[in-house]
């Protein structure tokens, strides 16, 4: 009995520090790319121009050679890496919140998609878990489909950065990209397009699920001028996991970010999540809320070279209509009550 007892009481101790250094883990995982989100690119930039300054300058030298030889690559697809894509902290990073990836309908490999994700978020953490990596499972639930987030050009200009991204099959969102992956890049593939971008990070705030898309419709006309399907994504909890101080139109603060985001491409934001070691400071870490990401059904794209407006605003309603019933269905599903409405903005 004392045996069994000891024996016992040695298998608690096991799982209770197993657990422990999973969340552990698991909160390394985030930080990396919250960190890398906020930080990589400047720091990477100041390293490479120090070394330049020093003895072993040669190194920058040649790594700046090979970054001229390759500037165009992110235009043309980028270079995935599935073994980054596979990385085990991409799981724990997934199991942090935790994130899930849900399939409503299948995609044909016959078909170019662009997916409109919605809502942004602070850093679109969703998005970059169901897409950029395989933890979630998106290369068994849509087989064939090869997926490319969307981001900022500016990304790819940051020294290593740009390398790392690219890594996940996140590319560029302009024009170029986007029409060599959907013209000269085969069928199957599917762009991930943040559609309401900066500005809809400003109004992102815990309980409030709102998008910015009534004058998004640039990403409709690619779909028609490309043929490819367009399909609506949710992630119902991108809103939760940080808290951000909201400033109200015509305030200083609200001109500031506005003006940075018209002339630099993004929106900076005041906000906060949970500390490093406990969650009842603040912090830069998110908090741990999950998100559901629910890919809703294809909207079938005619191919029209030159779609007029009317073309446009046409499945421009259509993509909004099925947004909406998309949300609407799942809501209840994912902890919102009945009530709830999806303000489009």
């Amino acid at each position: 009995g004392t045996g069994s007892n000891i024996l016992s009481a040695l298998q608690d101790l096991f799982w209770l520090l197993k657990s422990k250094v999973e969340k552990q883990l698991q909160i390394i995982s985030v930080l990396q790319w919250v960190l890398t989100f906020l930080i990589m690119g400047i720091a990477c930039t100041l390293i490479l121009m120090y070394i330049l300054c020093t003895d072993c300058w040669a190194i920058a030298a040649l790594y700046l050679a090979w970054l001229v030889f390759d500037w165009n690559t992110p235009k043309k697809g980028g270079r995935r890496s599935q073994w980054v894509r596979n990385w085990a902290i991409w799981r724990y990073f997934r199991d942090y919140f935790p994130i899930r990836l849900v399939k409503t309908h299948n995609l044909l490999t016959t078909r170019n998609y662009i997916f409109g994700y919605h809502p942004h978020g602070i850093m679109g953490l969703g998005a970059f878990c169901n897409f950029s990596t395989e933890a979630t499972g998106v290369g068994q639930k849509f087989p064939g489909i090869r997926p490319y987030l969307a981001t900022l050009a500016g990304n790819f200009r940051m020294p290593i950065l740009r390398d790392y991204l690219m890594s996940g099959g996140i590319c560029p969102v302009n024009r170029d990209s986007i029409d060599y992956i959907l013209s000269k890049n085969g069928s199957g593939n599917a762009i991930i397009i943040v559609v309401g971008g900066a500005a809809e990070s400003l109004n992102c705030t815990p309980g409030k699920n709102s998008v910015t898309l009534k004058n998004r419709k640039g990403f409709v006309k690619l779909a028609l001028r490309h043929g490819a399907d367009l399909v609506p994504v949710y992630s119902f909890g991108e809103n939760e996991v940080y808290k951000q101080v909201i400033f109200e139109e015509g305030s200083w603060g609200r001109w500031v970010q506005k003006k940075f985001q018209k002339h630099i491409g993004f929106a900076p934001c005041i906000f906060h999540g949970r500390g490093l070691f406990s969650s009842n400071t603040w912090g830069l870490l998110p908090y741990s809320k999950p998100i559901t990401t629910v890919v809703g059904e294809p909207i079938t794209i005619p191919k029209i070279d030159n779609p007029s407006q009317q073309d446009v605003d046409f499945y421009h309603s259509m993509y909004v209509d099925s947004l909406i019933k998309l949300f609407d269905k799942y809501k209840s599903r994912f902890g919102l009550p009945e009530t709830e409405v999806l303000e489009v903005n």
